[in-house]
C-alpha cells in the first residue's frame, strides 16, 4: 500500500484541497498525534473534511485507483459558513439543523457523541474481554498439548504397524 499512498500523495501534492500526508506512530514526536486520533494499527487511514478536526477512519479500497476516487471526493464540508458552496440537496439535509435553537442543537451534538463514546468504550471493553479469553484459553491449549503430546507420541510408538506385503508378489 505504501507506494500507492506515495503516488497518491504525488499526484495531489498541487492541490488547494486536498493534503495527502503519513506519521509515523512508531517515532516518538507522533505517538502523541497517534493517540489524539485514535490510531491503534497500520496502516490507518483518517481523513479530516473541514471544519472536521477529529477525523473520520477510511475504510475503502486500498489500492491507487480507490485512493484517488476518495481523495477526489474531499474537500471542504457544508456548513453554516460556506452555505454558498452547498448543493440544492446539502442545503436541504442541513436545513432542519439550521432551524433549530443552538443550545438544542449544541445538546443533541453533545448527546450524539457521548452515545457513540459510550459505544466505544463498551466495544473497547469487550474486545479488551475477548482478547484476555482467548490468552487465557491459548495458554491453557498449549498447556495441554505440552503435557499430553510426549505421552501420545510415546503410545503412538507402541502401536505396531501392519507388515507391509512382499515385494512383486500381488496374489488376487
Amino acid at each position: 500500500m505504501k507506494p500507492d499512498w506515495d503516488e497518491l500523495g504525488e499526484e495531489f501534492e498541487n492541490s488547494k484541497k486536498v493534503l495527502i500526508g503519513d506519521v509515523d506512530c512508531t517515532a516518538d514526536g507522533s505517538k502523541k498525534t497517534c493517540e489524539r486520533f485514535g490510531v491503534e494499527g497500520y496502516p490507518t487511514i483518517k481523513y479530516f473534511n473541514p471544519p472536521d478536526m477529529e477525523g473520520e477512519k477510511y475504510e475503502g479500497e486500498r489500492d491507487l485507483k480507490g485512493l484517488k476516487k476518495f481523495a477526489k471526493s474531499l474537500g471542504p464540508q457544508c456548513t453554516v459558513d460556506t452555505l454558498a458552496k452547498c448543493s440544492k440537496k446539502q442545503k436541504e439535509e442541513l436545513q432542519p439543523f439550521l432551524d433549530m435553537p443552538q443550545k438544542e442543537l449544541e445538546t443533541e451534538v453533545a448527546a450524539i457523541k457521548a452515545k457513540l463514546d459510550s459505544s466505544q468504550q463498551e466495544h473497547d471493553a469487550l474486545l479488551e474481554s475477548l482478547q484476555k479469553q482467548f490468552k487465557e484459553s491459548e495458554e491453557a491449549n498449549k498447556a495441554l498439548k505440552d503435557e499430553l503430546t510426549p505421552k501420545l507420541k510415546l503410545m503412538r510408538a507402541a502401536i505396531p504397524k501392519e507388515a507391509p506385503a512382499p515385494a512383486g508378489k500381488d496374489e488376487v
